[in-house]
This record gives structure tokens, C-alpha cells and sequence, in this order.
């Protein structure tokens, strides 16, 4: 643990009971970047799938486009080939 973060363990400990960071982790959103990555595609491909409805898509308030991880790993299992 480096010098000085110990206090995060303490506040982490006392602010995400058990079980809360497996919650979190289940809601964590994705950059089309990081997906792509996961699929070994192009960015745009991860974008198109999302407007042509085959991945579900959060718009932020500033019009881009996030990902839920539980919802990119059930297509990474649904999803054998994947032509773009």
C-alpha cells in the first residue's frame, strides 16, 4: 500500500459495505474505446453496432455514448462472430 493510503481503505471500507463492490462493478459503464478493445474492433464498429440496436447504449449529458459492462459481457456470450 503506498504511503499515505491507508485513509482510502478506511473510507472505502466504512462507505461500500460487503457485496457493494460487486454492485458497482455490475453498473460500471464503458467507453466505446474500452469495448472495442474487448472485441478487438474499431471504435466506429462499437458505435454502429449501438445505433443499429444490437448493444443497448447510455447517452451522457454531453451526447456520448456509454456502455453497461453486465450488458457487454452478455453479448461477448451471445455473440460467437462478429462481423462489423
Amino acid at each position: 500500500m503506498a504511503v499515505g493510503a491507508w485513509w482510502w481503505e478506511r473510507l472505502k471500507a466504512k462507505a461500500f459495505p460487503d457485496g457493494a463492490e460487486a454492485l458497482m462493478a455490475e453498473h460500471e459503464l464503458l467507453t466505446p474505446g474500452e469495448v472495442a478493445v474487448m472485441f478487438r474492433v474499431n471504435p466506429k464498429t462499437v458505435t454502429r453496432w449501438a445505433r443499429a440496436g444490437r448493444i443497448a447504449a447510455i447517452r451522457t449529458i454531453g451526447g456520448h455514448r456509454r456502455f453497461r459492462a453486465s450488458d457487454i459481457q452478455r453479448f461477448l456470450e451471445d455473440a460467437p462472430d462478429l462481423p462489423s
